[in-house]
């Protein structure tokens, strides 16, 4: 049979063979090669063409080993590429291929229960991902801010200390401050199990290895986990994978939040994404700043937890990122930055872990700016009573340790003293030993507590609006 017949007719089509050619060049990554032209720490210098940032390339030894990798910036007709993995034999015969241009992933609903790595696949030994895949790219835009409807209906986390205080609102971002070792973890693993939201994505990033499993069975537990995304990329793994991992994890989170369900996106944590993408930017040149951060770890911080929210026609994420303070520094740059993009922020104490007093959270250190948006003005009213009442016990703790307070001189005090014990054994919850309250429940015992303190307001007004 003639070719001829296979060739358009000459009137029929005007072929455009410079845009054919390089449509050809894209579909066709693997002809693109390059060589290292440098290293520079865990980045190489590549002369390879057509890459872009983001884009995955191949590192092919002349002895065999084969890794992939990522493009992290560019730079005339060189690139900078990071490996995901640490490979033997690198030189300057290396060659590398531009596999992927694209940064999607592929999504479906059968990833609910499965515990999965950067790019997707499972990693907990219970096979293949099966179902019908979506393509979703990574690098998400945020959210137009004209799309996003007010917060207005509550999150119930099932934790007494966020009801009661900083009661959360879905489609809020809420961070986790705290130093190492006072149950950031296990209060994820509480949120996890008793919150009222449809899913639970959570990106464990930069954990170390004993402790993920540890999460999932015993923090998370077999009722989480059904209804968990887990994204998992713990300390030893590249800092682009740490980076990419935090990424995954919200994209998936965006496709279920598109099915109209509320979602609640945990990341433990934060600053481990800061400090992955802090190694990768110094690397390739860029000049630090505070603490050795880079300028462009601030404007990235943002592009991430901007994605979570409320959305139009759709469901909402609600985003938790957890935040490693370094030396009990409140206001180091990645914690001062955090507090300024989220709606609030939850401060754990380790006072208060030291008195095995969990989840440590410290009342008067929190706040949710979204509280009052969700909660009815009884509950912000008593709230705010028994808040006072706290920080005028915080006030003359030393005193009333040593016995040496006066009772009748200050009467906040009086009053604090009568139910402080009671409010501390409400908001103390025992792994796997406490009862679950609602927001209603709560609020019913925190409007008791007011009566028993002899509150000057008038109590009766305060029956819950239905």
């Amino acid at each position: 049979m003639s070719s001829a017949l296979f060739l358009p007719e000459e009137n029929n089509l005007d072929l455009d063979w410079q845009s054919l050619h390089k449509a050809y060049e894209y579909a066709s990554p693997y002809k693109k090669i390059g060589k290292i032209h440098a290293s520079k720490g865990a980045l190489y210098e590549i002369n390879l063409s057509r890459a872009v940032v983001g884009a995955t390339v191949e590192f092919v030894t002349e002895f065999g080993s084969r890794t992939e990798g990522e493009v992290v910036a560019i730079s005339g007709n060189r690139c900078l590429a990071m490996p995901y993995e640490e490979i033997s034999g690198i030189n300057s015969e290396t060659r590398i291929y531009l596999k992927n241009l694209s940064t999607e992933i592929n999504i479906c609903d059968e990833m609910l229960g499965r515990v999965i790595d950067f790019q997707g696949n499972p990693i907990d030994g219970k096979g293949p991902i099966s179902g019908k895949m979506e393509k979703r790219s990574i690098f998400g835009h945020p959210i137009n801010p004209i799309s996003r409807p007010p917060i207005k209906e509550p999150l119930d986390t099932g934790i007494a200390a966020i009801n009661c205080f900083m009661t959360a609102g879905k489609g809020q971002r809420m961070s986790i401050l705290s130093g190492s070792g006072v149950g950031k973890s296990v209060l994820l693993g509480m949120i996890a199990q008793n919150t009222n939201a449809d899913v639970n994505v959570i990106a464990l990033i930069g954990e170390r290895g004993r402790e993920v499993l540890e999460f999932i069975q015993n923090d998370l537990g077999p009722e989480g986990i059904k209804r968990s995304v887990v994204v998992v990329a713990t300390s030893d793994t590249a800092p682009l994978i740490r980076m990419r991992a935090a990424f995954v994890a919200t994209t998936i989170a965006e496709y279920f939040r598109d099915q109209k369900k509320d979602i609640v996106l945990m990341m433990d944590s934060i600053t481990r994404f800061a400090m992955a993408h802090r190694e990768i930017t110094l690397a390739a040149g860029e000049p630090p700043g505070q603490k050795g951060y880079t300028p462009s770890v601030f404007s990235k911080l943002p592009k991430l937890l901007e994605r979570a929210g409320t959305k139009s026609g759709v469901g909402s994420i609600t985003g938790i990122y957890t935040v490693l303070v370094e030396g009990g520094d409140m206001d180091e740059p990645i914690s001062d930055a955090i507090r300024a993009i989220a709606d609030g922020h939850i401060v754990l104490s380790r006072e208060l872990a030291s008195r095995n007093h969990f989840p440590a959270i410290d009342v008067l250190a929190s706040l949710s700016r979204v509280m009052t948006k969700v909660v009815t003005n009884e509950h912000r009213i008593v709230a705010s009573h028994l808040k006072d009442l706290l920080a005028a016990y915080k006030e003359s703790e030393d005193l009333i340790n040593v016995g040496a307070y006066a009772r009748g001189s200050n009467p906040r005090v009086d009053k604090a003293l009568v139910i402080y014990h009671d409010i501390m054994a409400m908001l103390r919850q025992e792994v796997g030993l406490y009862k679950k309250k609602n927001i209603d429940e709560l609020y019913d015992i925190m409007v008791e507590l007011a009566r028993k303190a002899e509150n000057t307001i008038n109590m009766n007004n305060l029956s819950r609006s239905k």
